[in-house]
Protein backbone atom coordinates (compact mmCIF):
# COMPACT_ATOMS: atom_id res chain seq x y z
CA UNK A 1 0.00 0.00 0.00
CA UNK A 2 1.57 3.02 -0.84
CA UNK A 3 2.35 5.52 1.98
CA UNK A 4 0.37 8.19 2.93
CA UNK A 5 0.98 12.18 2.58
CA UNK A 6 0.75 13.55 6.28
CA UNK A 7 0.33 17.00 4.83
CA UNK A 8 -3.41 16.04 3.45
CA UNK A 9 -4.58 15.23 6.98
CA UNK A 10 -6.32 18.30 8.36
CA UNK A 11 -5.06 19.25 11.46
CA UNK A 12 -7.92 19.75 13.32
CA UNK A 13 -10.00 16.34 12.77
CA UNK A 14 -6.60 13.89 11.92
CA UNK A 15 -8.99 12.61 8.60
CA UNK A 16 -7.65 12.52 5.47
CA UNK A 17 -10.01 13.31 2.59
CA UNK A 18 -10.54 9.41 1.69
CA UNK A 19 -13.53 10.81 -0.01
CA UNK A 20 -11.54 12.83 -2.31
CA UNK A 21 -9.76 9.81 -3.51
CA UNK A 22 -10.77 7.92 -6.33
CA UNK A 23 -7.82 5.47 -7.10
CA UNK A 24 -7.81 2.39 -8.75
CA UNK A 25 -9.15 -0.91 -7.17
CA UNK A 26 -5.89 -2.91 -6.62
CA UNK A 27 -7.03 -6.33 -4.80
CA UNK A 28 -7.46 -7.99 -1.43
CA UNK A 29 -5.56 -7.29 1.41
CA UNK A 30 -5.40 -10.06 4.21
CA UNK A 31 -6.70 -8.15 6.89
CA UNK A 32 -9.77 -8.78 9.28
CA UNK A 33 -11.57 -6.37 11.35
CA UNK A 34 -12.98 -8.78 14.10
CA UNK A 35 -16.07 -8.06 16.05
CA UNK A 36 -14.16 -7.29 19.23
CA UNK A 37 -12.25 -4.49 17.97
CA UNK A 38 -9.08 -6.18 16.79
CA UNK A 39 -7.35 -5.62 13.21
CA UNK A 40 -5.96 -9.30 12.04
CA UNK A 41 -3.00 -9.19 9.18
CA UNK A 42 -2.15 -12.26 7.57
CA UNK A 43 -3.45 -14.04 10.86
CA UNK A 44 -1.86 -12.12 13.35
CA UNK A 45 -3.15 -9.42 15.44
CA UNK A 46 -1.45 -5.87 14.84
CA UNK A 47 -0.49 -4.66 17.98
CA UNK A 48 0.54 -1.43 17.31
CA UNK A 49 -2.21 1.26 18.41
CA UNK A 50 -0.81 3.45 16.36
CA UNK A 51 -1.19 1.30 12.93
CA UNK A 52 -4.44 0.23 13.08
CA UNK A 53 -6.11 4.83 14.45
CA UNK A 54 -4.09 5.39 11.09
CA UNK A 55 -5.81 2.03 8.62
CA UNK A 56 -9.11 3.53 10.25
CA UNK A 57 -8.22 7.30 9.25
CA UNK A 58 -7.94 6.05 5.69
CA UNK A 59 -10.78 2.94 5.57
CA UNK A 60 -13.78 3.29 3.26
CA UNK A 61 -17.38 1.64 2.78
CA UNK A 62 -18.88 1.46 -0.68
CA UNK A 63 -22.22 -0.98 -1.31
CA UNK A 64 -21.37 -3.06 1.85
CA UNK A 65 -17.48 -3.48 1.43
CA UNK A 66 -14.57 -2.10 3.07
CA UNK A 67 -11.69 -0.84 1.70
CA UNK A 68 -8.19 1.26 2.88
CA UNK A 69 -7.62 3.92 0.46
CA UNK A 70 -4.62 6.12 -0.77
CA UNK A 71 -4.34 8.44 -3.35
CA UNK A 72 -2.88 5.83 -5.24
CA UNK A 73 -4.71 2.50 -4.22
CA UNK A 74 -7.36 0.90 -2.98
CA UNK A 75 -7.23 -2.73 -1.45
CA UNK A 76 -10.35 -4.74 0.20
CA UNK A 77 -10.16 -5.81 3.38
CA UNK A 78 -13.29 -7.89 5.75
CA UNK A 79 -15.05 -6.50 8.28
CA UNK A 80 -16.47 -9.51 10.84
CA UNK A 81 -19.39 -7.20 11.66
CA UNK A 82 -18.62 -3.14 11.80
CA UNK A 83 -15.24 -1.37 12.00
CA UNK A 84 -15.24 0.43 14.89
CA UNK A 85 -15.94 -0.26 18.61
CA UNK A 86 -16.48 2.63 21.26
CA UNK A 87 -14.92 1.35 24.10
CA UNK A 88 -15.67 4.64 26.17
CA UNK A 89 -18.34 6.66 27.07
CA UNK A 90 -19.11 9.34 29.41
CA UNK A 91 -21.83 12.44 30.40
CA UNK A 92 -20.71 15.89 29.61
CA UNK A 93 -22.53 18.49 30.55
CA UNK A 94 -21.40 22.23 28.74
CA UNK A 95 -21.47 25.57 29.98
CA UNK A 96 -23.89 26.30 26.95
CA UNK A 97 -25.67 23.73 25.17
CA UNK A 98 -27.34 20.37 26.37
CA UNK A 99 -25.67 17.56 28.03
CA UNK A 100 -24.22 14.73 25.92
CA UNK A 101 -22.71 11.00 25.47
CA UNK A 102 -18.58 11.56 24.35
CA UNK A 103 -18.14 8.03 22.87
CA UNK A 104 -14.70 6.80 22.25
CA UNK A 105 -13.81 4.08 19.93
CA UNK A 106 -10.65 2.34 20.03
CA UNK A 107 -9.11 4.06 17.32
CA UNK A 108 -9.70 7.06 19.20
CA UNK A 109 -12.55 8.41 17.45
CA UNK A 110 -14.07 10.89 19.43
CA UNK A 111 -18.10 10.47 18.79
CA UNK A 112 -21.14 13.18 20.44
CA UNK A 113 -24.21 11.22 20.78
CA UNK A 114 -27.17 13.88 19.36
CA UNK A 115 -24.81 16.13 17.65
CA UNK A 116 -22.69 14.24 15.08
CA UNK A 117 -23.42 10.57 15.66
CA UNK A 118 -27.12 9.09 16.75
CA UNK A 119 -27.56 5.55 17.45
CA UNK A 120 -29.87 2.43 15.75
CA UNK A 121 -31.09 -0.67 16.54
CA UNK A 122 -30.09 -3.52 14.13
CA UNK A 123 -30.06 -6.98 14.35
CA UNK A 124 -26.86 -8.60 15.62
CA UNK A 125 -27.06 -12.35 15.89
CA UNK A 126 -30.75 -13.04 16.37
CA UNK A 127 -30.97 -10.10 18.78
CA UNK A 128 -31.22 -6.09 18.02
CA UNK A 129 -28.15 -4.26 19.00
CA UNK A 130 -27.33 -0.50 19.50
CA UNK A 131 -24.94 1.14 16.60
CA UNK A 132 -23.54 4.44 16.18
CA UNK A 133 -23.70 6.46 13.06
CA UNK A 134 -19.31 6.99 12.09
CA UNK A 135 -17.83 9.02 9.04
CA UNK A 136 -18.64 7.69 5.43
CA UNK A 137 -21.71 5.46 6.01
CA UNK A 138 -19.71 3.18 8.98
CA UNK A 139 -20.97 2.50 11.69
CA UNK A 140 -19.13 1.45 15.50
CA UNK A 141 -20.64 -1.16 17.99
CA UNK A 142 -20.78 -0.60 21.77
CA UNK A 143 -18.59 -2.66 23.46
CA UNK A 144 -20.13 -4.72 26.80
CA UNK A 145 -19.07 -2.72 29.34
CA UNK A 146 -20.50 0.31 27.48
CA UNK A 147 -23.72 -0.85 27.05
CA UNK A 148 -24.56 -2.05 30.88
CA UNK A 149 -23.08 1.25 32.18
CA UNK A 150 -25.87 2.75 29.60
CA UNK A 151 -28.36 0.55 30.36
CA UNK A 152 -27.89 0.39 34.15
CA UNK A 153 -26.98 3.79 34.63
CA UNK A 154 -28.89 6.51 32.15
CA UNK A 155 -31.53 4.32 30.80
CA UNK A 156 -35.34 4.84 30.78
CA UNK A 157 -37.59 1.90 30.62
CA UNK A 158 -40.61 1.82 29.07
CA UNK A 159 -42.90 -1.18 28.65
CA UNK A 160 -45.84 -1.27 25.79
CA UNK A 161 -47.84 -4.06 24.61
CA UNK A 162 -45.93 -6.47 26.44
CA UNK A 163 -42.70 -5.25 25.04
CA UNK A 164 -39.91 -3.59 27.23
CA UNK A 165 -37.46 -1.09 25.74
CA UNK A 166 -34.99 1.03 27.07
CA UNK A 167 -33.99 4.43 25.95
CA UNK A 168 -31.41 7.02 26.49
CA UNK A 169 -31.40 10.81 25.85
CA UNK A 170 -28.37 13.06 24.43
CA UNK A 171 -28.36 16.46 23.59
CA UNK A 172 -32.04 16.66 23.57
CA UNK A 173 -32.29 13.27 21.15
CA UNK A 174 -34.10 10.10 22.35
CA UNK A 175 -32.09 6.36 21.54
CA UNK A 176 -33.09 3.23 21.55
CA UNK A 177 -30.62 0.95 23.25
CA UNK A 178 -32.59 -2.27 23.17
CA UNK A 179 -35.65 -4.36 23.14
CA UNK A 180 -37.04 -7.24 24.82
Amino acid sequence: MASINLDMISETDGYPPVDQWKPAFCGDMDLVIKRNGDWVHEGGKIKREKLVTLFSRVLWFDQSEYFLVTPHEKVRIQVEDVPFLITQCDWVRPASGRPYFRMITSTNDCLQLGIDTDLELHECDGEFCPYATMRHGMRASLHRNVFYDLANNHAIEEIEDDQTSWWVESAGKRYCIGRS
